[in-house]
């Protein structure tokens, strides 16, 4: 599992008062980095072999700025030419939101996705899991 710390920033807060639904988007982004260090690519991201495919996000509930949160990150599933990441994100102890990312292993010269290549799936596989909720 991986795990980092966002401090919500005030200009990420909407007229309710607390962090904009679209910001959860762009935290999971940042909690999936970790991951590209796998790729060993991380300082030219135009150069890895991904693309997102897919993103689904659940709100569970409120995030308020003024106190920070938790990112967590864990392979799901490793597929022939995919994987799936799971992700939380916790605020004062309780989760607040939890999502789903879809990457596709890319070859961007034929424009098509490729087989995951074994050393990069058994790096994955080192961190497949579960999230606990509690």
């Amino acid at each position: 599992m991986f795990e980092q710390t966002i401090t919500p920033r005030f200009y990420e807060t909407d007229a309710f008062g607390h962090v904009n639904n679209t910001v959860v988007s762009a935290w999971f982004e940042t909690g999936r980095a970790p991951l590209f260090q796998l790729f060993g690519e991380a300082e030219n991201p135009a150069s890895m072999p991904l693309i997102l495919a897919r993103v689904e996000i659940d709100f569970v509930a409120q995030i308020y700025y003024g106190s920070d949160v938790i990112l967590r990150a864990a392979i799901e599933r490793i597929g022939n030419s995919s994987f799936v990441v799971i992700q939380q994100a916790w605020q004062n102890g309780a989760l607040v939101a939890r999502g789903r990312s879809v990457l596709v292993y890319f070859d961007h010269k034929t424009q098509a996705s490729a087989p995951v290549p074994d050393a990069l799936r058994d790096a994955l596989a080192q961190h497949e899991g579960e999230l606990p909720e509690n």
